[in-house]
């Protein structure tokens, strides 16, 4: 029985209703990690694991939310003011809410039952893909427009200001906007994007380290106030830069003495993934698959050495992943501290690369991995039954 016609059967057991049924896709970023809240540019591409949501519209102004994945169930009054975060997963649904009724957005009252595959805690954006898929079903429940590009923002504000996480819009965009067969590049300032279509002989392999280190939310929030100290002492030469997607290597290197050297660092990592971002973008323009790996490989030594956001179990994966055959590049993705890696690997060779990678970091680590063989995915909508 498929996901859609099983949630669907749920649903209707728990709420003697027919829903409609919409998802949204996680995400794996090939390259421009911690680039997005610094105004910079990304490369994410949807992936087919996904959070679905079935929903009913309700008479009154309740929202009633059950989760599968934690059996539980949450109400909340649409017309609660100044509501208040539970601290559980429910934020992400309620938050939603909110702001899309804070931008004008009127919303009806539904039942709702929510279905994640996204692993959680491992790098591939579960949280987005929550916040696009129940903001999408409840626009449309409510017989409200869904403009993509305005729903990724909306959600994008409510984790930033309900749940209280600093995240940049890369997640809730690519979630939102994703192409099948496509990755996307982001300049996350203007919101401008193009397409770039993945070569059909290279597959997306996302490893699982299977750990996650518990000071991972607080280290992000430390790495964005860490970039905002940068651009405020640069600030004192350059005095239009906002972000450090403003910033130069050449600025930076000409005021590093006046730099704190861990600022220094930090701000280092941002300007030259930024530059990264668009040199892989023009290698898969031509077809270059090995410059892009070489640019994959880049970015993990700098989020390693400069940003300090990976950790041993990352590293090893990588490191592993690597010494494989038909390995284009490797690198850590998503926020770091654990989760998961990317690798670009030639179609015919990704089984086997499966196979002794899993071995390999086993052996090494005493954890043994989940490895996903990947293509790029469209991204949120409603399921057609």
């Amino acid at each position: 029985m498929n996901q859609a016609k099983d949630l669907k059967n749920n649903f209707y057991s728990m709420y003697g209703a027919d829903p409609s049924v919409f998802r949204a896709p996680g995400r794996v970023n090939l390259i421009g990690e911690h680039t997005d809240y610094n105004d910079g540019f990304v490369m994410p591409a949807a992936i087919e694991f996904y959070t679905w949501v079935a929903i009913s519209p309700r008479t009154d102004r309740k929202l009633v939310i059950r989760s599968e994945n934690f059996q539980e169930t949450q109400e909340f009054d649409l017309d609660e003011m100044s509501p208040l975060p539970r601290n559980d997963w429910s934020d992400y649904v309620r938050g939603v809410a909110v702001v899309l009724q804070e931008a004008g957005r009127s919303l009806c009252g539904a039942n709702m039952l929510i279905r994640g595959e996204v692993p959680i805690g491992a790098g591939l954006s579960s949280s987005a893909a929550i916040e696009v898929a129940c903001g999408y079903a409840l626009l449309e429940n409510s017989g409200s427009r869904v403009d993509r590009v305005e729903l990724a923002k909306l959600c994008r504000l409510a984790e930033n200001t309900f749940v209280g996480m600093r995240c940049g819009i890369m997640d809730q965009f690519i979630s939102c906007c994703g192409q099948a067969g496509q990755s996307l590049m982001l300049d996350c300032r203007s919101l401008e994007y193009h397409l770039l279509p993945l070569p059909e002989n290279v597959h997306l392999v996302i490893s699982n380290t299977k750990v996650k280190h518990e000071h991972a939310s607080g280290e992000y929030n430390t790495r964005r106030q860490e970039c905002e100290s940068a651009v405020r002492i640069l600030s004192r030469w350059y005095p239009d830069i906002h972000a450090l997607r403003d910033v130069t290597l050449n600025q930076l290197e000409a005021h590093s003495g006046q730099l704190p050297d861990i600022l220094y660092k930090r701000a280092r990592h941002v300007t030259s993934e930024n530059q990264r971002v668009e040199d892989a973008a023009r290698a898969l323009d031509r077809g270059d698959l090995e410059a892009f790996g070489d640019l994959m490989n880049a970015s993990h030594r700098s989020l390693r050495n400069d940003y300090a956001v990976s950790c041993a179990e990352l590293d090893v994966m990588v490191d592993q992943a690597m010494k494989l055959e038909g390995v284009y590049g490797a690198r850590m993705t998503g926020g770091g501290f654990g989760g998961c890696t990317i690798s670009l690997v030639m179609t015919d060779k990704v089984e086997e690369f499966k196979e002794k990678l899993s071995e390999a970091y086993e052996k090494a680590t005493g954890y043994h991995p989940d490895v996903y063989i990947c293509a790029a995915a469209s991204g949120a909508g409603p399921v057609l039954q």
